[in-house]
């Protein structure tokens, strides 16, 4: 479900990428006149880019590995495409960014909405699609239209482009109010909707995607106008080198799939923290995972596993229940057979330590026994799916790939060929015959997605820790600007 949703997000904003493009190539020879490499060239010659963003989860923030967000990654891949270094300055909410790169800025990289004829900007082409959404406060009923905003306690950012949505909508109703911040950013605007300060805001749905995690009593509400377009913005009167080197490095991004594959791994989670149950899995993250966190980064590395990926499997298998038995009998945190266990010498299947090792030893030895010509993401996914199934019912399926023309190394392949070993016309084919198929291929699948979720977690937790610490003392409504009713 993840995957669908994610590439039909990547396929509407792809369609909707390609239009902006055309304007804009149409627009482009409109642009005054001046030499060509004035501002690429000083970049070159100085050996960085200075790039004004904001602190943000979807922008830049410092994880417990390092800088990371959505918009550094794209900033320090172009930092390498011109092979410069890279200088940020993250100090800025969303209206300083402009006035910075005009100033003395080489871009501007803070979730920026594209606006055309902005004085002193030009706008690379577009990075991604940004639709205006409504999100309140779960609990409060008859949140379905815009009518019903009137009278709520309503906030949004300022200079973020959401405002423009709501000034449209006034318009429409005149008694409309709500109030704005310069100083907040998403998190911390969601963070008062949480705890009751504000009934609902305006944020871009991609935003609440990324957020949605840390804020579960924030419910989605409707889209809100037509979408924005992110893009990038560089300063005018110093020569198109700059905004030509960016765009053709945004295009190669979205041409090579790069683009895409990062607006999955950052906004594709929404609709999969419903499959989960987000309060549960948030719950067990907190209440569960840390007593066995230093269990498996000594298991991971012993058996050079992230991990991360060896607490998704134990989630899979055991939701973290050191006491989990399985109607057959397989117990533990790893639930491992009788058999699997005497294999890797574990004597207490109930023993976190020692089924936590024994469950990473185990998948180690069976991608170890994989063929040579099984690599990458496809090798890894093959040895969870014999961790469910049994190494023997994966050749099985191998085989069925191969009656069938595909390609048995490729884990697409081979992911849509296990549940036929439910069907008597090819189980009868193969070696150890009948097999409930479907259940690695889930398995698999579902491994990716607590994998996914537990590295962002860690990557984004310190990011959100510091919300408790953010005007703590003010007054929740002091860093609001009130935009009165037309009326």
């Amino acid at each position: 479900m993840l995957t669908l949703i994610c590439r039909h997000f990547v396929a509407r904003a792809s369609a909707y990428f390609a239009l902006i493009a055309i304007i804009f190539l149409v627009m482009v020879p409109t642009l005054p006149r001046v030499p060509p490499g004035e501002h690429l060239t000083q970049i070159t010659a100085k050996e960085f880019i200075t790039a004004h963003t904001r602190n943000t989860p979807t922008t830049y923030y410092e994880g417990r590995q390092g800088p990371t967000g959505f918009e550094y990654e794209l900033m320090h891949r172009f930092a390498d495409y011109l092979g410069v270094s890279l200088n940020l300055n993250a100090s800025h909410h969303p209206e300083s960014v402009l006035p910075a790169v005009r100033k003395n800025g080489d871009l501007g990289a803070a979730a920026l909405p594209l606006l055309p004829n902005t004085p002193g900007i030009y706008y690379t082409r577009p990075i991604i699609q940004m639709q205006p959404l409504v999100v309140y406060r779960r609990g409060l009923n008859g949140i379905r239209e815009p009518g019903d905003l009137v009278g709520l306690e309503l906030g949004t950012l300022s200079e973020a482009g959401t405002s423009d949505a709501l000034r449209d909508l006034q318009r429409r109703y005149p008694t409309l109010s709500w109030k704005e911040s310069h100083e907040l950013e998403v998190a911390e605007l969601l963070a008062r909707v949480e705890n009751g300060t504000l009934d609902a805001a305006v944020i871009f749905e991609h935003q609440f995607r990324l957020n949605r995690l840390f804020f579960p009593n924030v419910e989605r509400g409707f889209t809100l106008g037509d979408p924005l377009s992110m893009a990038w913005a560089v300063p005018s009167g110093r020569g198109l080198g700059l905004l030509e080197a960016a765009n053709s490095f945004l295009q190669g991004l979205q041409e090579d799939g790069t683009l895409d594959r990062l607006i999955s791994r950052y906004f594709g989670h929404d609709d999969y923290l419903e499959y989960v149950g987000t309060r549960t899995f948030l719950d067990h993250l907190d209440s569960r995972l840390p007593q066995y966190t230093a269990l498996f980064q000594q298991a991971a590395q012993e058996t050079e596993f992230d991990w991360k990926l060896l607490a998704a499997v134990g989630y899979q298998e055991s939701h973290w229940d050191r006491e989990a038995v399985s109607p057959t009998g397989v117990k533990g945190l790893m639930m491992l057979t009788n058999p699997t266990a005497s294999e890797m010498g574990v004597s207490d299947r109930t023993d976190p330590a020692q089924s936590i090792d024994g469950g990473a030893r185990y998948l180690r030895s069976i991608k170890d026994r994989l063929p040579e010509s099984i690599t990458g993401d496809d090798r890894l996914f093959m040895a969870m799916a014999a961790y469910n199934v049994g190494l023997g019912h994966l050749y099985d399926a191998r085989k069925i790939v191969e009656i069938r023309g595909g390609d048995p190394d490729h884990w697409d392949d081979v992911r849509a060929a296990l549940p036929l070993l439910q069907q008597r016309e090819w189980h009868s084919q193969t070696r150890h015959g009948y097999a409930r198929g479907g259940e690695p291929v889930i398995y698999v699948r579902n491994i990716r997605r607590y994998y996914e979720m537990i590295q962002y977690v860690e990557r984004s937790r310190q990011q959100f820790f510091q919300l408790d610490q953010t005007a703590a003392n003010d007054d929740p409504l002091l860093l609001f600007e009130l935009v009165p009713p037309l009326d």
